[in-house]
């Protein structure tokens, strides 16, 4: 395959390490700040800003240990500030930490606005410049990359832009191989980034590769950065799922993929691009994220289907109400099913978990989930339940169990601990099974019973884990008599499914939707798709 153009090459700059971390909640240990850099390789990431070296002892460690490892494609950048005032560079303690790092890229960042120079830093403008020139100078001189960072560019642009072009113009004399423009302040609005973007690239583009880094406060992250690059910009700065300070920071999970499909900029292989989804949503998990299901490209919810007529045009052709292929992002399209839905979404829906169904199979689907969504059953969120009530429709339904009685006995002792124990009775194949076991809860304690009694006959069960438990009160004028809804999400570390219960006793809802959970991860279909989703994960 023939390489792009440089004019049609995007560098890829994440900081999901350093600006990503002062989002509210956000703390990784070095540990699992390494497992991040090492998902973002994957992604054929260009640049990983791991942070200041040896800020704090966290940071220290994370250098000491990104030493030591190898990465396919990605570099590690440093970060820094420049020089302090009326200190030479040579002498500044934080820059020799970045002279004396193994990064082989530091990223600089410097103050640009004269309301900063004013009231943070206290120099005068022409000190700010040689601060500029001096530090950028002498990491050049110790062997490193530097890319300048003008904090608050766009502010200063609007400002004095005669001086904002002079702050660059000082880091690119100095040896600065890239200056970013950033909207720290994440104020300024696309047609502004892209005006002072082109008269940058038009003024130092010869010479340099511009770069530009946003944030999202005026909801502007992704589009200023899409921008800047039609306007000149090469490089990108952003984090994976938008993570960084107030609104957080542009979003790499919908540049990148929004630069290369749709403007025509190579930013990562194809096959890296597809691992797009999968490595968002990880990153999500190792930093206790709940992933956004209306995330563009890698949401839940991005490829989507609920209405008939949606679900109607996009089995006929996928173009008629998806603006890509799922597939080119690592993505799953979802076809949802809810009262509002018409015989071909079931039809579909059956199509896609393997289950043959006919018109009158499809007709009678429609009629149970309108009845029950009547009373509060919600299938758009329980995909599981969905596949079992086609199963029991079409005739092709068999439980895992018959069920004879279960009963929870909760108690609250004086001590304050409380112990909840569950006993089912249940039959299997014309073989009767009495299983007891504790919990620290009655759902836990059900599960551990249930799992004890079948868990010999159905070995797959040892695969399914719950992992998400939600209830919802559905008439709350009725207090504590009120309908209760319990949705279970399972998973066998593959595929994820939902499961729904409703019911006026919330035991008994969570027991109906522990059930449907643990008989859809059992159904053939499923366990199909989750073994060859595993045989790919290990190819790729």
């Amino acid at each position: 395959m023939s390489q792009p153009a440089a004019e049609k090459r995007v560098i890829v700059y994440d900081t999901t390490l350093r600006d990503g971390m002062q989002g509210e909640g956000m703390s990784l240990s070095a540990e699992e700040k390494v497992r991040v850099a090492h998902a973002l390789d994957r992604l054929g990431v260009d640049l990983i800003e791991a942070g200041f070296p040896a800020s704090n002892p966290k940071e220290e460690e994370l250098f000491a240990l990104l030493a030591d490892e190898r990465f396919e494609h990605a570099e590690i950048a440093a970060f820094g500030m420049t020089r302090r005032r009326d200190t030479r560079a040579s002498d500044d303690p934080a820059l020799r930490l970045l002279a004396e790092c193994f990064a082989p890229v530091c990223t600089l960042v410097g103050k640009t606005w004269k309301l900063h120079l004013e009231k943070v830093t206290q120099v005068d403008p022409q000190e700010n410049l040689r601060m500029i020139s001096e530090s950028v100078a002498f990491l050049v001189e110790q062997g490193k990359r530097v890319i300048y960072d003008a904090e608050h560019f766009f502010d200063a642009w609007g400002d004095d832009p005669d001086y904002a072009l002079r702050c660059l113009r000082a880091a690119v004399e100095a040896g600065a191989e890239c200056v970013t423009l950033c909207d720290t302040n994440g104020a300024t609005l696309p047609p502004a980034v892209a005006a002072a973007t082109a008269r940058v690239v038009a003024e130092l583009g010869e010479h340099v590769t511009v770069g530009i880094h946003t944030h999202d406060d005026a909801g502007c992250g992704v589009a200023n950065s899409l921008v800047a690059v039609e306007a000149g910009a090469r490089l990108v700065q952003g984090t994976i799922n938008g993570y960084g300070e107030r609104c957080g920071n542009a979003n790499l999970t919908t540049i990148i993929p929004n630069l290369q499909l749709k403007m025509g900029f190579a930013c990562v292989e194809a096959d890296k691009l597809a691992r797009l989804t999968e490595i968002a949503h990880l990153i999500d998990e190792i930093c206790n994220v709940t992933p956004n299901p209306n995330q563009p490209y890698v949401g839940k919810n991005a490829f989507a289907h609920k209405g008939g007529m949606h679900i109607a045009g996009v089995s006929r052709d996928a173009r008629t109400f998806e603006h890509i292929d799922p597939a080119l992002v690592g993505a799953d399209r979802r076809l949802l099913v809810s009262e509002l839905a018409g015989k071909g979404t079931i039809k579909a829906r059956a199509d896609e978990s393997g289950i043959e169904i006919d018109e009158d199979a499809a007709a009678r689907v429609i009629a149970r989930v309108k009845e029950l969504e009547h009373r509060g059953y919600h299938f758009e969120a329980a995909d599981g339940s969905l596949d079992l009530l086609i199963l029991k429709e079409t005739g092709r339904y068999e439980p895992l169990f018959r069920l004879e009685s279960w009963r929870v006995i909760s108690e609250k002792r004086a001590d304050g601990r409380v112990e909840t124990e569950a006993t089912i009775k249940l039959w299997v194949d014309g073989e009767r099974y009495v299983r007891t076991a504790e919990g620290n809860g009655p759902v836990n304690a059900l599960d551990r019973a249930l799992r004890a009694a079948i868990g010999e006959r159905y070995p797959h069960l040892r695969d399914i884990e719950l992992v998400n438990f939600k209830v919802r009160i559905l008439d709350e004028t009725k207090g504590t008599g009120a309908v209760t809804r319990v949705l279970i999400d399972a998973s066998d570390g593959v595929d994820t499914w939902g499961a729904i219960g409703v019911s006026e006793n919330i035991i008994e809802a969570s027991w109906e939707a522990l059930v449907d959970s643990l008989e859809a991860g059992m159904l053939p279909s499923r366990r199909e798709h989750t073994r060859a989703r595993a045989v790919a994960d290990a190819r790729r």
